[in-house]
């Protein structure tokens, strides 16, 4: 199983990048808010860390890329915010969330929802897979912030360079350019973190 000591390696240099470099113009423009959708967990499952890929008490790992997914929380003068909740969901490799509205999911060792709380520098940390799409969407994550003084806010991360973006209608419905890019994450090959893996980084700005 991956130690949450190995996560913390696997983002370390995306992470270390922006907290050189901060969000840059993103310091004033908020993170736009999406909806949760319909499949944020009705109970969070036992195993809710920021691993996702391996399930506690099961053998197997989920099918799908690895990404090692990293980023910064940051109010809205581009302050870092320490103590804050990240929450990421996402549908399996099968394009399945593990939800009953969606069959529970078809990937049993993928755990489906994960968190992690954001240390001094705003830093949160996540091994989960690569989004895939299924009908009607472009492959995107939720997530979900809360605490450290702001209230709860959504929103979804999208994945750079893939051709359902310029359909995806929630995707769109951000009509600023410019926080529309700032969902739209690259993702980029990470062997020296772990075989086959990727990796990216997500900076969220809070409202006021």
């Amino acid at each position: 199983m991956f130690s949450r000591r190995r996560i913390v390696a696997g983002v370390a240099a995306s992470a270390a990048v922006s907290a050189i470099s901060g969000p840059g113009w993103a310091a004033l423009l908020p993170t736009a808010r999406q909806t949760a959708g319909a499949f944020y967990p009705r109970t969070k499952p036992l195993d809710s860390d920021n691993d996702l890929v391996i399930v506690a008490g099961r053998s197997g790992r989920a099918k799908g890329t690895v990404l090692h997914l990293g980023g910064r929380v940051f109010d809205p003068g581009g302050r870092p915010v320490r103590g804050a909740r990240v929450e990421i969901w996402q549908c399996d490799a099968f394009g399945r969330y593990h939800h009953p509205r969606d069959g529970g999911g078809g990937d049993p060792n993928f755990q489906g929802f994960g968190e992690d709380i954001t240390d001094p520098d705003g830093v949160y940390r996540f091994r989960t897979i690569r989004p895939v799409r299924y009908t009607g969407r472009t492959p995107h994550i939720h997530f979900a912030v809360s605490g450290g003084g702001f209230g709860r806010m959504t929103t979804q991360m999208y994945v750079a360079g893939e051709p359902d973006n310029a359909s995806d209608g929630i995707l769109n419905s951000v009509r600023d350019p410019r926080a529309r890019a700032a969902l739209i994450v690259a993702l980029n090959p990470a062997p020296d973190i772990e075989a086959g893996a990727v990796t990216g980084t997500f900076d969220i700005v809070l409202s006021a």
